[in-house]
């Protein structure tokens, strides 16, 4: 099959790591299945510097073909010459380039999307041509249960040709099911209890992103904060570091980490939390339960939806003394009950690996088209 994919979400170089690669894994995995894919790289130069992306000159970059535009696509696009089966296109750039091409597309929804439908700050320009475009594709692949709860709650009409299409983990990562460290800690102590007075060990958190506001780390600080047996573990970088370390000095702050060091860390810790809201999708959330984390994300976000409160890891709003809740309740629950947990949790990242939600993709595509 040949697959045109068109965004400015995708990295030019392999090497560049300040953008996603959510993207690129579908990409690489349905050229893996065998498919033929092309990216298109439409950029707007002023967006690139406003938002301290990475720049480069329009041409082909192994495949890539970066185009850079001063204005957001007014007048007419010359639809590329090579025929392709479909025409898949991500964030409002995408989005609008491709409706301009005059071709059949599928869009592809993120909370950016969501942002400009609802922003007054987009209110008389982008906000109706993105409305025209997502009228006009054929599909909508919205990247999460809750973009699609929200995008359907302001057009209804768009219900019977949206889908999610969820991120996925590498297969590799899943750990077995009996590799879970808070298990095996609280089995260790429920043992303990029979033999001699306990000395259970602290549950370890782990905490990861960089350092924004939207993603609530001082709440997860303030709710570690004194609790007894816990050990909490916060990796990132950001200008706020100072002002977190203060929030709480106990905590293990370990600045910025390449991403095989953070799985390793997600190895060794019983719990996995981020607080964030805003986000589009979140594959932090996947590889922490990959790695055997009871894993804790925010109620009505992009996780929530994979992760059921209580079932296969819990929901939270980014409040402290929520998260504090959450914390206790863990650390109380028997043995019985996290391995439930557990097993929950693992079931459900099986379903999430990147090879089975990219062919899940095209399927959906299907169905619709």
């Amino acid at each position: 099959m040949k697959i045109l994919f068109i965004t400015d979400l995708y990295p030019v170089k392999e090497n560049e790591k300040t953008t996603p690669r959510t993207l690129f894994d579908f990409v690489r995995e349905w050229k893996a299945a065998g498919n033929e894919v092309d990216v298109i790289k439409p950029n707007f130069i002023l967006n690139s510097f406003l938002r301290r992306k990475p720049f480069y000159k329009q041409g082909n970059y192994d495949g890539v073909l970066n185009l850079n535009f001063w204005t957001p696509f007014w007048g007419k696009i010359k639809p590329p010459a090579k025929k392709y089966d479909i025409v898949i296109a991500h964030m409002p750039s995408g989005i609008l380039y491709a409706d301009k091409l005059g071709l059949p597309f599928v869009a592809g929804v993120h909370n950016s999307d969501l942002e400009i439908l609802t922003s007054p700050l987009y209110k008389f320009h982008f906000k109706k041509r993105l409305e025209t475009a997502l009228k006009n594709a054929k599909a909508i692949a919205c990247r999460s249960f809750v973009i699609q709860k929200k995008l359907l709650a302001l057009y209804p009409e768009f219900e019977n040709k949206t889908f999610v299409a969820h991120s996925g983990v590498d297969e590799k990562l899943i750990q077995p099911l009996n590799a879970s460290p808070a298990i095996a800690a609280q089995a260790c102590n429920n043992e303990q209890v029979k033999t001699s007075p306990p000395h259970p060990s602290p549950l370890k958190i782990l905490t990861c992103a960089n350092y924004k506001k939207r993603k609530n780390i001082e709440k997860v600080l303030v709710a570690a904060k004194g609790l007894e047996g816990f050990e909490l573990t916060v990796i990132g970088k950001g200008t706020d570091c100072k002002k977190l370390r203060k929030i709480n000095p106990d905590a293990n702050f370990k600045g910025y980490q390449p991403h095989e060091k953070v799985i390793e860390e997600m190895k060794k810790s019983d719990i996995f939390i981020l607080p964030s809201v805003g986000e589009t999708f979140g594959i932090v959330y996947l590889e922490a339960m990959a790695s055997g984390c009871i894993t804790i994300g925010t109620k009505d976000d992009g996780i929530d939806g994979i992760i059921r409160d209580g079932e296969n890891g819990f929901l939270t709003l980014p409040i402290a003394t929520e998260i504090r809740k959450i914390l206790l309740n863990i650390k109380n629950m028997d043995d019985d009950r996290l391995k439930v947990l557990s097993y929950n949790s693992f079931t459900t990242i099986k379903q999430f690996t990147k090879k089975k939600v990219c062919a899940e993709y095209l399927q959906q595509i299907f169905k619709i088209m």
